[in-house]
C-alpha cells in the first residue's frame, strides 16, 4: 500500500530522475507494485502502462522506491525526537527534510541523540551557552576576565581555564550540529580529499594479500568500489590503516586547513590574528580536528562501503543472471564426472530428463592409478546408456580428467563431446536438505556428480536449487550486507526463472516456487495436485489448487505453459487474460490456433476493425494486437542462446605450462568493474583488465563480456608467486 508518509506526488520527480525514465513511468509502475503486481508481470504484460518499462528498470524503481519511503519515514521518527527535545527550528527541519540519504541522516541525527554525560551538556547545565555566545561576538574584555563571572563551583567549574573550555565545547557542538556546514565541508572531501591506506608493521609479514596496499593513496572520487571492499576488509582484518587527507595539494602543512577556511567563510567571520579572532580560530580548528574531521571520516567510509556494495552486488547480479541464462545442452542422456585424485573421481549418468540412472566411483589418477579398471567403467555406461554428453566438473584433476576422457573417446570413436562445467555450488547443493530428499540413498560425493551432469542440461533448473550466493560468481560477496545481497540475488533468480519459462508438468518444486505470484508452499502445492490428479490439462486448471488465488493465478499463469493440453495458446507466453482478443484475431483471418502455432504464419494474419471502439481506445487495442501478433509469431520460446562449449588447448594443464604470448580458448567465470576474470583450464583464472577487454574504449566490461561466454585470449604475464595470470582479448585469433 502506497507510504501515508510520503506521498506519490513528492516522489514521482525523485525516482524519474534517479531511474532515468519519465514521471508518468514512475506513476504507473508505483500504482501496479503497490496494487501486488509483480516485477516479471508488469514487465511483461503491463507494457502498455508503463510505456515499456523492463524488468531491470522496474527493479530498480522498486528498490529506490523501498529506499526512498523508508527514508522518508524515518525523517518523521527523527523530526517528532528532536522536537520533544525543544531543539528543532524551522531551518533545522527544512534541511533534515532535504537530506537524500540515510547514511547522512544518521549522522546528522547523531549529535542530537545521544544520551552521554558529554562536557558541552554539563556546561549547558552551568549556564555557559550565554558565555559561549558573548564569546564568539567580539568582547572587549579579555576572555579570562569575561570567564571569572560564570565560575559555578557548584557545577564543577571552579576556575576560568574549565569555563573556558566549557564554553569551547558548547560552540563546538553547535558547529557539528550545523548541517549546512557538515554537507559543505563532506562535498569538499569527496571532491578534493585523498583516502591512504598503509601496512600495520607489526603484521607486515602476513599480509602479503593487501600488497597493493601497503602504501596506497588515491583520491575519494576516483576510488573504484573494489579498492573500497579490499582496503576496508584490510583495515577489518587488522592488517591496515586508513586514513583521509582532507588537503592532499596542501604544502605547508602549517597553514590552516582548506576546510577550516570553509568553515570560517560559512560562518562569516575571518580567521585574523588579534586576541578577540583567537578565540573564533581556536573554536575552528578544535571543532575541525576533535569533531568535524573524525566525524566525516567516519560517514565518509559509511558511504564509501555502501555506494561499494551497491556496486558490488549489481556486478554479482550481472554475472548470476549470465549464468543462470547460459545456454541449455538440451534433453540430452548426460554422464557428469565429478573430478578428484586420492578420493577418486565420482560419475553419475542422467537420462534425458535428468532422471539418476547410475553412479560410480574410479580411480584414474594417482595416487591408485587404476586408469584400466576406470576407462572399461566409462565405456561401459557410454555404450548402455547411450551417453551423449559428458560433464567435467572444473575443481580439482578436471584438466588430469579431461584427458583421461579424451584418450577414452578416441579409443573408441565416439561422436561425443565432454564439456567443463562449473562446479561453483555442487558441494553446498550435494550437502543440502533438498539433495537429501532427492537422493536419500546416495552418498553425498555423488550427489555432485548428478548436479554437474545436470546444470550441463539445464543450468538454470539445476542452478535454482542452490542458494544464490554459494554460486560464487561475485567479488567481496562476505564483505557486502548480506540482507541486501540475498534480497537482489532473488530477484535476480526470479527474472530469470520467468523470463525462461516453466512447464507446468515438469517443473519442481524449487523452479515453481521462484514463478511471479508463487512462493515455496504454492510451489508445493502444485506438485501435490499434480501427483493427485494427473498432468494439468490447461492454465486454468491452476485455479484449483489449494490456497493459489485470483491474483496468484493473475500473476502466475503467463510464466507456466501446458504442452499438449486443451487450450492450444497455453503453450505460448500469452496470458490468459489476453486469449480473447487473440482468438478474435485469429477468427477474423478464418484460420484455427493450431494452425497459426504450428504454421508460424502470424506475420500474415490481419488485424480487426478497431473503429467501432472509442477514440481513445483505439490505441491500446492496436498495441494490444501487436503484442499478440508478435508472440504468436515467436520460433521458440526459450530466450537463452544456442549451446557451444570452449576447447580447451590439451597441452596446457597447470599455470607453469602457460608462456607469454600464448594464444588461447577460455571462459569467462567471473565479470568485475575493472575486467573479466577467465578459465583457461590451469585451475587458476586469468585476469583480463578493463584496458585489454577491445581496442576501443570501455567503460563497463559487461557490455563487452558475460559470465559463461567463450573467448579468445592472448597471455601478456604470469607471476608465479602471486598466482597472477594477465590476459589480453585485443589482437587474438581462434588457436
Amino acid at each position: 500500500m502506497p507510504n501515508s508518509v510520503t506521498q506519490l506526488s513528492e516522489l514521482k520527480d525523485q525516482l524519474a530522475k534517479e531511474c532515468q525514465i519519465s514521471a508518468s513511468q514512475v506513476e504507473a509502475a508505483i500504482h501496479l507494485l503497490d496494487d501486488g503486481n509483480t516485477v516479471p508481470f508488469i514487465a511483461r504484460y503491463r507494457k502498455h502502462l508503463t510505456q515499456s518499462l523492463d524488468d531491470n528498470q522496474l527493479r530498480l524503481l522498486e528498490t529506490k522506491l523501498i529506499y526512498f519511503r523508508e527514508l522518508a519515514t524515518r525523517k518523521q521518527s527523527i523530526l517528532k525526537a528532536i522536537d520533544k527535545a525543544g531543539k528543532l527550528t524551522n531551518k533545522l527541519k527544512n534541511e533534515i527534510q532535504a537530506i537524500q540519504d540515510k547514511v547522512t541522516l544518521e549522522h546528522c541525527y547523531a549529535p542530537f541523540k545521544t544520551t552521554r554525560i558529554t562536557k558541552a551538556k554539563l556546561a549547558e547545565e552551568a549556564g555557559l551557552n550565554w558565555l559561549a555566545e558573548l564569546l564568539w561576538a567580539s568582547p572587549k574584555q579579555p576572555l579570562n576576565k569575561i570567564a571569572q563571572r560564570y565560575i559555578n563551583n557548584a557545577k564543577g567549574f571552579t576556575n576560568s581555564t574549565q569555563v573556558l573550555e566549557g564554553a569551547l565545547a558548547i560552540a563546538v557542538d553547535k558547529l557539528a550540529q550545523d548541517i549546512a556546514l557538515t554537507n559543505l565541508l563532506k562535498h569538499h572531501l569527496f571532491d578534493q580529499g585523498e583516502v591512504s591506506s598503509a601496512v600495520v608493521k607489526s603484521k607486515l609479514d602476513d599480509a602479503i594479500k593487501f600488497k597493493d596496499y601497503f602504501d596506497f593513496n588515491s583520491r575519494l572520487n576516483r576510488l573504484p568500489a573494489h579498492r573500497v571492499l579490499a582496503m576496508l576488509r584490510g583495515k577489518a582484518e587488522g592488517y591496515l590503516r586508513l586514513k583521509i587527507n582532507p588537503d592532499p595539494f596542501q604544502k605547508d602543512k602549517k597553514a590552516y586547513s582548506y576546510c577550516q577556511t570553509l568553515i570560517a567563510k560559512h560562518l562569516n567571520v575571518y580567521l585574523a590574528k588579534d586576541d578577540h579572532d583567537s578565540w573564533v580560530r581556536q573554536v575552528i580548528d578544535h571543532a575541525w580536528r576533535t569533531k568535524l574531521l573524525v566525524s566525516l571520516e567516519k560517514q565518509i567510509f559509511v558511504q564509501l562501503k555502501e555506494q561499494a556494495d551497491h556496486e558490488a552486488i549489481e556486478q554479482f547480479a550481472s554475472n548470476l543472471s549470465a549464468l543462470l541464462m547460459a545456454s541449455p545442452a538440451g534433453e540430452k542422456v548426460t554422464l557428469g564426472l565429478d573430478p578428484g585424485f586420492r578420493s577418486g573421481c565420482k560419475i553419475a549418468v542422467v537420462d534425458k530428463t535428468g532422471e539418476l540412472i547410475e553412479t560410480a566411483t574410479i580411480y584414474p589418477h594417482q595416487p591408485q592409478l587404476q586408469t584400466t579398471q576406470a576407462q572399461q567403467t566409462i565405456k561401459k555406461m557410454i555404450e548402455q546408456y547411450n551417453v551423449e554428453l559428458i560433464a567435467i566438473g572444473n575443481g580439482t584433476a578436471s584438466r588430469e580428467s579431461e584427458q583421461f576422457i579424451s584418450q577414452i573417446l578416441a579409443s573408441i570413436d565416439a561422436n561425443l563431446q565432454s564439456v567443463s562445467v562449473s562446479e561453483a555450488g555442487a558441494s553446498v547443493y550435494s550437502a543440502s536438505a533438498l539433495a537429501a530428499q532427492e537422493f536419500p540413498q546416495l552418498d553425498v560425493t555423488l550427489r555432485g556428480a548428478v548436479s554437474i551432469a545436470r546444470r550441463l542440461q539445464d543450468p538454470l533448473s539445476e542452478l535454482v536449487k542452490i542458494e544464490a550466493k554459494a554460486i560464487g560468481v561475485g567479488l567481496y560477496q562476505h564483505d557486502v550486507q548480506q540482507t541486501l545481497l540475498t534480497k537482489r540475488l532473488q530477484a535476480v533468480v526470479e527474472d530469470c526463472v520467468n523470463k525462461v519459462g516453466v512447464d507446468l508438468n515438469t517443473a519442481s518444486p524449487n523452479v515453481l516456487m521462484h514463478v511471479a505470484g508463487l512462493n515455496a508452499t504454492l510451489a508445493q502445492n502444485i506438485i501435490t495436485y499434480r501427483q493427485q490428479h494427473g498432468r494439468f490439462k490447461s492454465r486454468q486448471a491452476l485455479t484449483k489448487v489449494p490456497r493459489l488465488g485470483t491474483k496468484a493465478f493473475q500473476q502466475a499463469a503467463g510464466f507456466l505453459t501446458v504442452n499438449g493440453g486443451d487450450e492450444c495458446l497455453d503453450e505460448t507466453i500469452l496470458h490468459p487474460e489476453q486469449y480473447p482478443l487473440a482468438k478474435q484475431l485469429i477468427a477474423f483471418n478464418n484460420k484455427s490456433t493450431q494452425d497459426v502455432l504450428i504454421n508460424k504464419d502470424a506475420s500474415a494474419l490481419i488485424l480487426p476493425p478497431i473503429k467501432q471502439v472509442k477514440d481513445s481506445e483505439q490505441e491500446s487495442i492496436l498495441q494490444a494486437y501487436q503484442e499478440i501478433l508478435t508472440i504468436l509469431s515467436m520460433t521458440r520460446r526459450d530466450p537463452r542462446e544456442q549451446f557451444k562449449v570452449a576447447e580447451f588447448d590439451q597441452s596446457i594443464h597447470k599455470v607453469s605450462d602457460l608462456e607469454v604470448n600464448m594464444l588461447l580458448q577460455g571462459v569467462v567465470t567471473n565479470v568485475a568493474n575493472f575486467g573479466a576474470f577467465v578459465d583457461l583450464g590451469v585451475h587458476q583464472d586469468g585476469l583480463v583488465h578493463i584496458s585489454m577487454l577491445s581496442d576501443s574504449f570501455v567503460n563497463d566490461p559487461h557490455k563487452i563480456v558475460k559470465v559463461g561466454q567463450v573467448v579468445n585470449v592472448k597471455v601478456t604475464s604470469i607471476d608465479q608467486q602471486r598466482k597472477r595470470i594477465a590476459l589480453t582479448m585485443k589482437n587474438t585469433k581462434q588457436p
